[in-house]
């Protein structure tokens, strides 16, 4: 099978499909009926979620990204350099697990939340920007204009929600709706 024909990309997709495919073909599933399904799985909404392309710049919507284990394979399955958009209520996650692949592959960090103390502290000694936002349409248009083309601008906050929003699913629809007004 071609990875480029799975319905959902990225490697933790990439990887779940081949687990899953090896334990169906043990059950003696047939291989057609497995590649149909990679095929045509309809991707979750606010899970590593295709928004738009502005002007060569794609906007991913993770927002079902609520903990560090989450972001760290949102960050991990980009191919293109990151403008990352992170935050809301600070549970004192670790997020120097993070450091590694900030480094290699995020440009700029905007920060979107209440509690932006320990994130801040956390990530002081990366030599990448990062902004403070205080709304969801603040933390896209900067996250905007700190993009160029060819760039992604994720959405994936390793964070509760509820500092600024009911849940995830109404940080997620802030996030489409944002991205949409560019």
């Amino acid at each position: 099978m071609i990875l480029e024909t799975l319905a959902l990309q990225g490697h933790p997709v990439v990887r779940s499909s081949m687990a899953a495919s090896i334990t169906d073909r043990i059950r003696d599933v047939r291989s057609n009926f497995i590649k149909e399904c990679f095929c045509d799985f309809k991707h979750l909404e606010f899970r590593i979620e295709s928004v738009a392309n502005v002007h060569g710049i794609e906007f991913i919507n993770d927002s079902m990204a609520t903990n560090i284990n989450s972001t760290w394979f949102a960050l991990e399955s980009m191919t293109k350099p990151v403008i990352w958009i992170a935050g809301g209520m600070d549970a004192r996650m670790d997020y120097t697990l993070l450091k590694p692949l900030i480094r290699n592959k995020v440009q700029s960090i905007i920060f979107l939340g209440m509690d932006s103390d320990h994130f801040m502290s956390s990530l002081s000694d990366l030599d990448i920007p990062i902004t403070d936002a205080v709304s969801m349409e603040e933390a896209v248009d900067l996250a905007y204009c700190a993009g160029k083309t060819g760039d992604v601008v994720l959405l994936s906050p390793g964070c509760a929600s509820f500092d600024l929003f009911k849940d995830f699913e109404e940080r997620g629809r802030a996030f489409n709706h944002a991205v949409k007004q560019l």
